[in-house]
């Protein structure tokens, strides 16, 4: 059988993943790959990759998919690794810089600004140039992934877009899952569950995978993974998804 191109994301909360596939059964069975979650959603649309562990914000614009797994990267409360950070109080921020590495994130503020916070925001793109410590009175930025390990404790404003949804919708939330544009064979789905499930088991061997001067601790990586993390895509976490997707059509966001 041709290899399936797999694509997972290049951040913390996916390396449990990365180990099961990289261990399992199924390693001889696939080509992995790791990057950013805009970009895993932009090679699958592309047809470049086969599976990618996507911002589940893309799914609403995809003709075809399909969700492949029942294992996901969501919360249920607070994330840690989804900030709106500022040193401005929240009350006087204005503009709001939004992250090019992930879709759903950036997606999720902006419904939680229409709908929760009930506040206008001049909204711009932060690209890979955009120096979030340079930020004005006025100015916040949505931060993610391993960054916020680095950077939050430089901001006097933290609001953790996993509670934030919590508190207004009472559900769990899910930022990316695995996601194939078409249908791919079903043992393969098997061993690929399998895999993923195997490395959630050992997700406490993911401090091996920290590069050297990594802002995060094995001990922070740990508590992370094992508290603000939630891996399994459930009928809550659908019933989450659902009502994002529908948000995202209310207001005609394009993610």
């Amino acid at each position: 059988m041709e290899k399936i191109r797999v694509s997972a994301v290049k951040y913390i909360n996916s390396y449990p993943f990365i180990i099961g596939l990289r261990d399992g059964e199924v390693a001889r069975m696939i080509d992995l790959e790791v990057c950013h979650p805009s970009e895993c959603a932009d090679r699958l649309i592309a047809g470049d990759t086969d599976i990618g562990l996507i911002p589940v914000a893309m799914v609403a614009s995809m003709k075809e998919y399909h969700i492949v797994s029942d294992y996901c990267l969501s919360t249920n409360g607070e994330v840690r690794t989804v900030l709106l950070v500022s040193n401005t109080p929240f009350e006087q921020v204005t503009t709001i810089y939004l992250d090019y590495r992930s879709r759903s994130s950036v997606t999720l503020c902006r419904i939680l600004a229409a709908r929760s916070w009930k506040r206008e925001f001049n909204w711009l793109s932060a690209s890979e140039e955009f120096d979030i410590t340079a930020m004005k009175q006025g100015e916040a930025a949505v931060m993610i992934g391993d960054r916020c390990f680095e950077y939050a404790h430089l901001f006097a404003l933290r609001l953790d877009l996993g509670l934030e949804w919590k508190k207004f919708t009472g559900l769990p939330f899910v930022f990316a899952c695995w996601v194939s544009a078409r249908p791919l064979p079903a043992e393969f789905i098997v061993l690929f569950n399998k895999a993923l499930g195997e490395g959630l088991e050992r997700r406490n061997e993911a401090v091996s995978l920290l590069k050297e001067g990594a802002a995060a601790t094995p001990e922070e990586v740990i508590y992370y993974l094992n508290h603000n993390i939630d891996f399994r895509l459930d009928d809550r976490k659908r019933e989450a998804l659902s009502k994002f997707i529908g948000y995202i059509k209310e207001l005609k966001l394009n993610p």
